[in-house]
Parts: C-alpha cells; structure tokens; sequence
C-alpha cells in the first residue's frame, strides 16, 4: 500500500469514525448491557445482583409472559396481512394518476409521522362507549376496549390505520420501476387485469414485499405505545403486548433483569421470524427488470 492509498484509507476510517461511534454508543452497547441485566436481579435501588439463568427460568414457566407472546403473535398475524393487502391496492390506486392523489399520498402517510400516544389517546375516545365518535356514528353502545373479544381487534385496527399509508408508499415506489414493456407485453398476450396482477405485478414487487413484511413485523412486535395508551394491556390481558410486559416489569415492577430477559427473547423471537422470512423470499426475488 503506497502513500497515496494509506492517506485515503485513513480518510475514509475518520469520515466512518462519527457513524461508528453512534453505532457502538448507541446500538451495541445497550445490547450488551442488557443481555448481561438479563442475568442479574436489579430494582434500580439497590446494587445489582447476579442470578445466573433465574429470570430466563421464570419468563420462560411465567403464564403471563407467554400471554404476552401469544397475543403479539395474534396482533402480528392479524395487523400484518391486512395492511399489506390494503397497503397494495391503495397503491394500485394512486399509480393509476386518478385525480387527487398528490393529497391522498400526503392523507395516508399522516397517521405514520404522528406519535403512537397522541393517537391512542385519540382512538381512545372515538371508541369510547359513552361519548365516542364510534357509537355516536353507528347509534348504539359498544365496548369496543372493554370486551375481551373485541380489544385485540379493535387495537388491530387502529395498528392498520397508521401504517397502511407507509407501506402503500414503498408499493407505489415499487410499482413505478416497473417497465411499462412488461405489462404491453402482458397485454399483447391476452392477460387480464387479475392474470397480470397475480403473474407480472406480484412477482416483480417481491423485493418490496420482502422489505415491507420484516420492517412490519419488527415494528409490530414492538408495538407498545398506541396499545398502552388506549388499553394500558387490558381487558383481562388480552392486548397485553409483549412490550407492554417488558415496560411493566421494567418500570412498575422494578423488576429489571426480568424485563431484559424478555427483551432478549423478544430479540430472538425477531431474528429467527426475520432469517425465515428471509429463506422464504430468498428464491423467489427477481431484482431484473430490464
């Protein structure tokens, strides 16, 4: 390595240097400290102490803890498809140039940029059963947040809303790479509307699919702050999010090496869901569009 590329390769590390510390600071090192709270028993007033493998014990025979498991996994399988069916055709729509879209775009993504509380609270009265938007429109009284047969979907719902607008945007970005050759091709070979969808659209969108399924599913796992505002994890635990349990273990509990074991779990829940969603799309991708 001459002179010339030594100066190079040090410019490069230092304009690197502020990316990496912000990695180290602010990504690798909370994880390294909570995998190691994970073996200690701590309430954030007295000194910690360690426990070895106690608190992956008690979550992992903890009936609540694997509440929480089974409704997340409930809420994903419930939020994700529906909003990216609905995410897709709304996509579908806007391509289309109809009139309006410009302000339909910026209408979809709104609920996306708001914060999670502020729109719970929001939600929270329109579906209050007394004096919410809700019954007044449909002129009958509802618990839609106290039934327990109704809480998870209705928060579903709400889940759906705010986030259909972000993944009708990728769609829609996905959707205008590809060629208008392919469908004239599609079109000169006697396809319909149905047969071009299912056999041209859907598989040249698979990477799009791809990146707004994990991105989705993550940040559904994740889900705490809507929920807690319109539920706080009732009623009778039926919307008791994962997230939520670790909050209330962590910070009502004082309980904060189990907190970090269920945020352990709760890591590896998410990258063995990523690696299979991973291997499925693998072999089905086609990036070529030319």
């Amino acid at each position: 390595m001459n002179a010339r590329q030594r100066h190079e390769a040090r410019s490069a590390y230092a304009m690197l240097l502020p990316s990496l510390i912000g990695v180290i600071g602010f990504l690798l090192l909370p994880v390294l400290i909570v995998v190691a709270l994970s073996f200690m028993r701590w309430n954030l007033i007295s000194a910690p102490e360690w426990i070895g493998l106690e608190n992956y014990a008690y979550i992992l025979t903890s009936g609540r803890f694997g509440n929480s498991l089974l409704v997340t996994a409930l809420f994903v399988l419930m939020a994700i498809p529906t909003s990216i069916v609905i995410g897709l055709l709304l996509a579908i729509a806007i391509n289309r140039g109809l009139p309006g879209t410009s302000w339909l775009r910026v209408l979809y993504v709104l609920p996306w940029v708001c914060a999670p509380l502020a729109l719970g609270v929001v939600w929270k009265w329109i579906f209050d059963p007394t004096n919410g938007a809700l019954n007044a429109i449909i002129g009958r009284r509802v618990e839609w947040l106290t039934d327990p047969d109704l809480a998870l979907p209705a928060v579903v719902f709400v889940q759906v809303w705010s986030t259909v607008g972000y993944i009708s945007l990728f769609f829609l970005a996905g959707l205008q790479q590809i060629p208008r050759s392919v469908y004239e091709a599609a079109m000169l070979d006697g396809a319909g509307s149905v047969r071009t969808l299912v056999s041209v659209t859907l598989p040249l969108l698979r990477p799009t699919t791809f990146f707004v399924t994990v991105t989705s599913v993550i940040s559904s796992f994740q889900v705490f702050d809507s929920i807690y505002a319109m539920t706080g994890g009732g009623p009778a635990f039926r919307t008791d999010v994962i997230a939520a349990r670790i909050y209330d273990e962590a910070f009502v509990g004082l309980r904060l090496g189990r907190a970090a074991a269920m945020a352990v779990v709760l890591f590896v829940v998410l990258v063995g869901v990523t690696l299979v969603q991973q291997r499925y799309f693998q072999r089905r991708i086609t990036y070529d569009m030319s």
